[in-house]
């Protein structure tokens, strides 16, 4: 029995991902839509036209790239028509999704009852990708670019955290794992977070913030890729403190 439900499962991914053009990302009907979601601890998932186009849908495509090898994360997407049989409509009524919303996206998670819509006005990768660890990280790990899970756990002790000796017990954990990183870039993503609780330590919460102002305003300057990916992993690695801060 397991087996037969197995290869049913198999079978809609094959024809659900034969229905889109769109790599890294599965296409939804109202039969697969329950059946496929509930085989994903984390599904995000974007409503719109039969044929979407244009700078959303695309940055969409690149977040379904950037999360094709996570495994337990479904990136999916459920093209509704408002003509003729009108596919999937009851899918974008059941989630209270109108066409003026397209392109809608939620992210279920599973334990949450409903879904989490995606309601910020910049619709791009890297806010998307915000967006899915900051409801998932309960369920899943899924790090933004540059971050390390165990710095991360710690980075969540941290903020949480009101006692500044218990703070600096933290910062000594995440010394030691600097001290056994492996890798240049593992490396310099584990002295930011080093870096980082030492300032806040130092200045005090609102060192996150101001922090992640500063670096957002030399990003507005001209530089070199390098750089740029380089700030782009401290902003990253911020986020790690402050979504847990932002939280309290």
């Amino acid at each position: 029995m397991f087996f037969v439900q197995t290869l049913s499962v198999l079978a809609l991914f094959f024809c659900a991902c034969r229905a889109t053009q769109s790599k890294g990302i599965v296409s939804l009907d109202s039969l697969t839509f329950d059946k496929v979601l509930s085989k994903f601890k984390v599904s995000i998932v974007k409503f719109d036209v039969s044929y979407p186009y244009g700078e959303k849908h695309e940055e969409f495509v690149k977040l379904g790239s950037a999360y094709q090898s996570v495994e337990d994360l479904l990136v999916a997407e459920v093209p509704v028509k408002d003509y003729g049989e009108k596919d999937n409509e009851d899918l974008a009524i059941r989630y209270g999704v109108s066409k003026k919303d397209f392109p809608m996206v939620k992210l279920f998670v599973n334990g949450q009852s409903e879904p989490y819509a995606y309601n910020d006005e910049d619709f791009n990768q890297e806010k998307l990708q915000k967006f899915v660890v900051k409801h998932s990280k309960e369920i899943l790990y899924i790090g933004l670019p540059g971050t390390l899970e165990k710095f991360d756990g710690l980075a969540s002790e941290f903020a949480k955290e009101k006692s500044a000796e218990k703070r600096k017990d933290i910062l000594l954990q995440a010394e030691k794992l600097w001290d056994g990183s492996e890798g240049k870039q593992k490396q310099k993503s584990a002295e930011v977070y080093v870096k980082t609780m030492r300032k806040a330590l130092e200045k005090g919460d609102e060192f996150f913030h101001t922090e992640t102002v500063r670096i957002n305003n030399v990003l507005k300057g001209s530089m070199t890729q390098e750089k740029k990916a380089d700030l782009s992993v401290r902003l990253n690695i911020l986020e790690s403190f402050k979504v847990q801060h932002d939280e309290l």
